[in-house]
């Protein structure tokens, strides 16, 4: 049954697809499609506007128009689908290339312990890897968050580094830094946040994740990643550092805090 009632407008021309908005939806009726923040269905939104405080570009706003009424009971089911895909531990389709693997590496020169992913005790005060070598020391399989489970052995105690997608291509010596640590790579423009923010919540409760390194490029929407990782931290409640570093596209890595809130 439709009514006037209060829902919240996206404006597509402002949107920027960083996806701030979708953690602080706690309906979870908002969602990321091609590049701009969305609503699932009207019924899903309360239009009490508790996402538009989270939106750096002024694209959300409270409007008065015809609409679903608004349904908890929708929102309940919603977001119990949302548990459930989050729990599936690989894609809907059985894919093999989603199948969880450590891999054995040789130490890099120098004798690096950190290189031998198959250890769980890493020894993050090892020398990192020489960049120019042509070894990779990717330890595990799946690298895409989506994939990988929460509670993967390869997580227990380690030292996280959390990548934008775009990040290893501008990022000269992407694969040098990944010497005794796991790393993750998803598109906060492109991919849905919440089910990422549920998943890294559960990450840092279960696994013992030491720290957290987030790798993001310098463009706006990318901003998000670093929202998303600092949230779930705050929310598991497990003291997990985070360090928020910005990959230019000339491939420098620079301190966000010493960048101030430029992007």
């Amino acid at each position: 049954m439709k009514a006037i009632r209060k829902i919240v407008e996206i404006d597509e021309e402002l949107c920027n697809g960083c996806g701030e908005c979708i953690p602080n939806c706690a309906e979870g009726a908002m969602y990321i499609e091609n590049g701009k923040a969305k609503l699932k269905a009207d019924k899903l939104c309360d239009g009490l506007g508790a996402c538009l405080g989270h939106c750096p570009m002024g694209a959300l706003k409270v409007i008065e128009r015809e609409a679903d009424e608004f349904d908890e009971e929708a929102v309940h089911h919603e977001l119990e689908a949302m548990k459930q895909a989050e729990a599936a531990p690989t894609l809907g389709c059985g894919c093999p290339g989603s199948s969880m693997m450590t891999m054995t590496r040789p130490a890099a020169s120098g004798g690096c312990p950190g290189s031998r992913a198959a250890s769980l005790n890493r020894t993050p005060a090892a020398p990192a890897p020489d960049a120019s070598t042509k070894e990779s020391y990717l330890g595990h399989w799946p690298v895409k968050l989506r994939l990988v489970p929460p509670e993967a052995p390869f997580l227990r105690g380690a030292e996280v580094i959390i990548s934008a997608d775009c990040a290893p291509v501008a990022l000269p010596d992407f694969n040098s830094r990944l010497g005794g640590k796991v790393v993750m790579i998803a598109c906060p423009k492109f991919d849905d946040p919440q089910p990422y923010l549920q998943k890294l919540v559960q990450m840092f409760r279960s696994s013992g994740v030491k720290k957290v390194q987030v790798l993001r490029m310098e463009v706006p929407c990318c901003t998000g990643l670093a929202t998303l990782v600092k949230q779930a931290a705050d929310i598991a409640g497990t003291g997990v550092p985070v360090e928020d570093l910005v990959v230019t596209r000339t491939g420098e890595v620079k301190a966000a805090e010493a960048l101030g809130r430029l992007f």
